[in-house]
């Protein structure tokens, strides 16, 4: 498979048509994608999941996800972790960098099918969760990682959940420049998240011990766009040899001997990013060994035991997997979306009588 991906234009549709009837297979008849048949289903992974779906043309399963999420969202914009069986299934918190991510996958939905009466559907929803997420930031710029059962926040915050966040408040801004929406204060919020981000690292992991293990804190900043190119290849230089095993992928935690697929996928797109795609192509070409026949991927390989661990192939594997495909083969019309900071320009009443003049 290593030499397919080498090229734009090459994306193998037939290949990868199993993975994505896998993800259509798991899907609930309500829209929920669980991570595999009989198991949960938190709101992020859903929506990495429809995005596998967009890209395999299944669009209305897609939207038929969005929409559960429209029908199950609370009244103050957010969802619960977990959901099983048409009911919840962890009520002790909500994740805002859950919440934010409806925002990701309607755009990048939008950006494949232009859909507009799709995206208009969907406005309320990403509106309310994202002015649920935004009450959650604090004067320095950081956004609290959770609020509890009762609604009171959860006061610390994660490099890797913010980083989503920032991804999901471009992708927010552009949804509502499209729909002719004025939502000026979600630029600002992401130009203060982003400070964060990028220059106050004592306003991350304030109450437990540092994430900095974990690879997605390494390279999320990168792969959300926080981190401009010209920082981001010596960024990920850095810790390289900490994270990457060769001819296998990306670990989940430098102290562990487990690379899982998802992570790497993720680490293509920041590689991508970064502007460095000759890696980016290496670390792809060596996932598709976890792939089973059928089309689904193992979680991940814990190389010490010579073992897959867990005993899981979930759908959100399935749905990274595709995302980096179409990243490296620019496959569909949303395939820069994690590549590159796209923030369209809001159109001001003098663009707009040029534009008139212009037609007369």
């Amino acid at each position: 498979m290593s030499g397919v991906f080498l090229s734009k234009g090459l994306f193998p549709k037939e290949f990868f048509k199993s993975t994505v009837a896998f993800i259509k297979m798991v899907q609930r008849d309500d829209g929920l994608i669980p991570w595999f048949e009989g198991g949960h289903a938190d709101p992020w992974d859903h929506t990495e999941a429809a995005m596998g779906l967009s890209i395999g043309g299944e669009y209305d399963a897609a939207e038929k996800a969005y929409d559960w999420l429209a029908e199950n969202q609370l009244a103050d914009g957010s969802w619960w972790a977990a959901y099983k069986n048409g009911e919840v299934d962890n009520r002790e918190r909500r994740e805002t960098n859950f919440v934010a991510y409806v925002a990701t996958g309607v755009w990048h939905h939008y950006l494949i099918t232009r859909r507009e009466h799709f995206l208009r559907r969907l406005w309320p929803t990403v509106d309310r969760a994202i002015r649920f997420v935004l009450s959650q930031q604090s004067p320095h710029g950081e956004i609290n990682w959770a609020v509890d059962t009762h609604g009171e926040p959860m006061c610390d915050a994660l490099i890797t959940g913010c980083s989503s966040i920032y991804k999901s408040l471009e992708c927010a801004h552009n949804i509502a420049v499209t729909l002719g929406e004025e939502r000026s204060d979600w630029l600002v919020a992401r130009e203060q998240l982003g400070e964060a981000l990028r220059n106050k690292p004592e306003r991350f992991d304030r109450t437990w011990e540092s994430k900095s293990r974990y690879s997605m804190d390494w390279f999320y900043p990168v792969l959300s766009g926080a981190f401009p190119k010209a920082r981001a290849k010596e960024h990920l230089q850095k810790r390289w040899h900490e994270f990457v095993e060769t001819d296998m992928g990306c670990r989940c935690v430098s102290d562990e001997p487990w690379v899982t697929v998802a992570e790497s996928c993720e680490l293509v797109m920041a590689l991508l990013a970064a502007g460095d795609h000759a890696r980016a192509v290496t670390v792809y070409s060596w996932l598709h060994q976890w792939r089973l026949k059928s089309g689904e991927y193992w979680t991940g390989y814990q190389f010490v035991e010579d073992l897959m661990w867990p005993d899981e192939k979930p759908t959100w594997t399935a749905g990274a997997i595709l995302l980096a495909a179409d990243a490296l083969t620019e496959y569909t019309a949303a395939h820069h979306l994690f590549n590159r900071v796209t923030l369209l320009e809001v159109e001001t009443d003098d663009a707009l009588d040029i534009e008139r003049r212009q037609k007369v």
